[in-house]
This record gives structure tokens, C-alpha cells and sequence, in this order.
């Protein structure tokens, strides 16, 4: 992987998509500061400069089914949760692509696809964690980061490619690998097999449910009541 640093940047994704023909598959865009990130339902990322790592993967699958996006979330979420698991941090994955340790976010992604014949023309995946950041804005309700969990300051660099080779973009290319992958994730689900307080945002209605898993497909699968029902983004939320 090639990895470009910028001392300051909108959002690494941004950059990725503005120069997309540029880039070569597995280029890696990372920025000492990120003034625009961007998060998951419009949200902002918000970062302290040189506290974090945050940066941007560009990958050009041969041939990923664009009814599999999932798997890019699966890989992604499960290098850096691995990752965290051998700094002595034990993380869960938050569906669709956060990892929280306990009931706090310490690290989120934004992928963003393009499609073309049924097929992942490419993908941006990007990752904002928080490595050393001790004091957050008050607007942001459950963060922590690995610095507060252990005490210890983590070099955004070493971080970055230790955790780059720990993403398996091969597995990407079989469809049994694929499905490798979401038993993987669907082990580290943040809830699993609780009874637990989530909100329809299809009704607006609040209801009890336990998590099972997830398709392959990226629905979440949740037994309510002894029926199991499932979930596309936007259509589910945790209260936590």
C-alpha cells in the first residue's frame, strides 16, 4: 500500500474522490489534520489535529458484487478491531461500522462506493481513530480513545501501517471468503444476543430486541418478540 501524508486536509475521503482516477488501487490518504471529515448519516468527524489517526483507503476490486458491499465494512471493522484487541483494548463492532469499547465510540468509518454493472467499481473507506485524544467537544455524547483506556500515547504513523496490514483485501476476491468474513463480524457484534432498547426510525416507535446477526446483504437481523425481523441503515437506531 501507498501511503501519502498531508499536514491538513478537508476529509481524506474527499481527497480520494476528487483525484479517484488518480490513485492507484490500495493508495492511502492520511492527514495530520482534517478540518470537513465527514461521518455516517451527514455527521461531522471531529478530530483534535495530530491527536488521532485519520485517513482514507482507495481500493478497486476485480470482482465484488455490488449486492456484497458489506464486505468492505466486514474487513475494515474487523483490522481495526483486531488492531485494538493486541494494543490490550477488547472492542465490539457497532453495526453497520462503528467499534465501541463498552458503551463508547472510539473509532468510525465512512465507505463510500462507486458501482457500475452490478460490480464495486471502487470503494473509499475511511477511518477516523481516536488514538490521543483526552478532552472531547461536548457535542459528542460517548467518546473515548485508546489513550484514556491505557494510559499510553500511540504514534499515528506506526498505528496506521500496523493496522493497514491487517486489512485482507484478498478475501475480498472469493465468495466463500466473503462469507468468512461476516462470521467474523457477526462475532464481534456490539449487543449480540441482548435484550436491548432500539428505536424504529420507519415509526418512530421504541422496542425491545435481541441482535442475531447480519446478511450478507448488511441488514441487521433482530429478534422482536420471537419474530425476526430485519434492518437497513437509516431504518434502526440504539438508544443507548
Amino acid at each position: 500500500m501507498t501511503i501519502k501524508w498531508f499536514d491538513r486536509l478537508d476529509s481524506t475521503n474527499s481527497e480520494l474522490l476528487r483525484h479517484i482516477d488518480e490513485y492507484d488501487n490500495l493508495s492511502v490518504v492520511a492527514a495530520v489534520e482534517q478540518f470537513a471529515g465527514r461521518g455516517q448519516r451527514g455527521n461531522r468527524w471531529l478530530s483534535r489535529p495530530g491527536d488521532n489517526l485519520t485517513f482514507s483507503l482507495l481500493l478497486k476490486p476485480r470482482d465484488l458484487p455490488a449486492a456484497e458491499f458489506m464486505s468492505l465494512t466486514f474487513m475494515a471493522t474487523l483490522a481495526v478491531r483486531n488492531w485494538l484487541e493486541d494494543q490490550g483494548v477488547s472492542a465490539s463492532i457497532k453495526w453497520p461500522n462503528d467499534i465501541y469499547v463498552g458503551k463508547r465510540k472510539i473509532c468510525g468509518m465512512l465507505i463510500e462506493n462507486g458501482i457500475s454493472e452490478g460490480k464495486i467499481t471502487y470503494s473509499v473507506i475511511g477511518i477516523g481513530l481516536n488514538l490521543n485524544q483526552e478532552a472531547f467537544p461536548g457535542e459528542l455524547v460517548n467518546p473515548i480513545s485508546l489513550k484514556r483506556l491505557t494510559g499510553k500515547e500511540t504514534d499515528p504513523r506506526e498505528a496506521l501501517e500496523d493496522i493497514l496490514s491487517r486489512f485482507d483485501t484478498a478475501s475480498l476476491e472469493n465468495g466463500e471468503h466473503r462469507k468468512m468474513l461476516l462470521t467474523e463480524y457477526e462475532a464481534d457484534l456490539f449487543q449480540k444476543g441482548q435484550l436491548c432498547l432500539y428505536r424504529n426510525l420507519l415509526n418512530d416507535n421504541e422496542f425491545y430486541g435481541t441482535i442475531e446477526g447480519v446478511t450478507l446483504g448488511g441488514r441487521l437481523r433482530v429478534d422482536v418478540n420471537g419474530t425476526s425481523c430485519s434492518f437497513a441503515f437509516k431504518e434502526i437506531s440504539y438508544i443507548l
